[in-house]
């Protein structure tokens, strides 16, 4: 048994339970000041107070003591929405949309996706794994323990095959948790630009049932969004993902208001992502079938767009998720500390609210909120050690990663 022992903790905030915080309760954190942690095999044994631990947690009986040196504490970020496994950049798209090029023409002319999708599948695959493990390790420096990817690059059998496997490999390799997400409902690849029905079919009897039997993601998910998949397309393909054991997702409401929101109620997808257009009815229908919203300030942000209405679902009673979006052309940044600020700064989110957001609630997200994404007794011991004594200092010290060491199972590995 590994015994590790953090002592000197200025102050230890986390949201508590087992499940997503909904509406008000995404603003309670609890807090201790002046703490220890007593870790046991990766796994936390008790949290307490260094008076509380005095004459009961003794130093020259562990293998590790980690010193905080007053500095405050908060559980490992989970980035619940990510697309980090492609080759090739867009970097002239980018700029082509900052100058008035809508993102649905220029999807409709081959660039965007497909663009990315022809880089992909000519990457070799070690190179792409050598990429992922870059793009993974620029993200734990920032905090983050768990992320979610997500295939879609590849949009046949062959690549999307190769990207889920990549991210199974630097599962068991990389120093934090990666939870994979089929994708192939990301666009229509042109072998199948007049059948999409055809498509629908291709990723039902030759795709999902090898990743299911390989045990090669988690979660299926569509990109439902005018001009990609309708309602009635993305509700097919997911009933049957939900039938094979596949647990559901939906890019829903990013571009127009198409009833996202409301079919991912209906089908009880554990999210529904981006979610700037999303109706009065799809807000309540989330929150009535306790779906997590995933918001992505930072893809808004980079696309010049308003910013997914959080105060509105957070006052109504929803589970507000945030996460990166990180992708080559819409949101080319993993950038926590720009997620933070633009989440209180720009769409009036509490600090509070926006740790939950990031922990507890990402990680119900991915389905993962009975191991990780608070620090209590029976959790992993996944958190971060900051560079400041007061959690507040993520917002004040604006766009800047403060984390100053981060514990993945009770390890050091930033």
């Amino acid at each position: 048994m590994e015994r590790v022992f953090v002592k000197n903790i200025g102050q230890l905030s986390t949201a508590c339970g087992n499940q997503a915080k909904f509406g008000s309760q995404m603003n309670a954190l609890k807090t201790i000041f002046n703490a220890c942690m007593y870790i046991e095999d990766g796994i936390i044994a008790w949290i307490g107070t260094s008076d509380e631990a005095a004459g009961v947690y003794f130093e020259e009986e562990m293998h590790v003591v980690i010193d905080a040196e007053g500095k405050a504490v908060i559980p490992g970020f989970v980035d619940s929405h990510t697309h980090f496994i492609f080759g090739g950049y867009r970097e002239d798209e980018f700029l082509a949309r900052l100058n008035g090029a809508q993102y649905l023409d220029i999807l409709q002319m081959g660039g965007g996706i497909q663009a990315t999708v022809g880089a992909t599948r000519k990457t070799e695959p070690a190179i792409l794994k050598a990429l992922g493990l870059e793009r993974i390790n620029e993200m734990a420096k920032q905090g983050i323990t768990t992320l979610e990817g997500k295939s879609g690059y590849g949009l046949d059998k062959d690549c999307e095959l190769k990207q889920l496997h990549i991210m199974k490999e630097l599962n068991e390799e990389s120093n934090i948790d990666i939870v994979s997400t089929y994708l192939g409902a990301h666009a229509i690849p042109d072998e199948f630009k007049e059948n999409h029905g055809g498509y629908i079919d291709f990723m039902i009897n030759e795709i999902l049932p090898i990743i299911r039997n390989e045990a090669l993601a988690e979660f299926c998910d569509v990109f439902c969004e005018e001009g990609v998949f309708s309602i009635e397309e993305s509700r097919r393909l997911l009933i049957k993902a939900k039938d094979m054991g596949f647990s559901i997702k939906l890019h829903a409401d990013e571009i127009v208001t198409l009833g996202g929101a409301e079919l991912s109620a209906e089908l009880g997808a554990i999210s529904a992502d981006h979610l700037l257009m999303i109706s009065e009815e799809g807000i309540q229908s989330m929150i009535d079938k306790r779906v997590v919203a995933t918001l992505l300030p930072n893809t808004a942000f980079c696309l010049s767009k308003p910013y997914a209405p959080a105060r509105k679902l957070i006052d109504n009673g929803a589970a507000v998720a945030l996460a990166s979006d990180y992708n080559p052309g819409s949101c080319f940044t993993n950038s926590i500390p720009l997620m933070i600020a633009l989440a209180v700064i720009q769409m009036k989110m509490t600090i509070e609210e926006v740790i939950t957001a990031l922990t507890i609630n990402g990680a119900a997200a991915i389905g993962r909120a009975d191991s990780i994404g608070t620090l209590e007794v029976g959790k992993k011991a996944d958190f971060s050690i900051l560079n400041y004594t007061n959690y507040k200092f993520l917002v004040y010290h604006t766009c800047v990663n403060i984390v100053k060491h981060v514990i993945k199972e009770g390890r050091i590995i930033v």
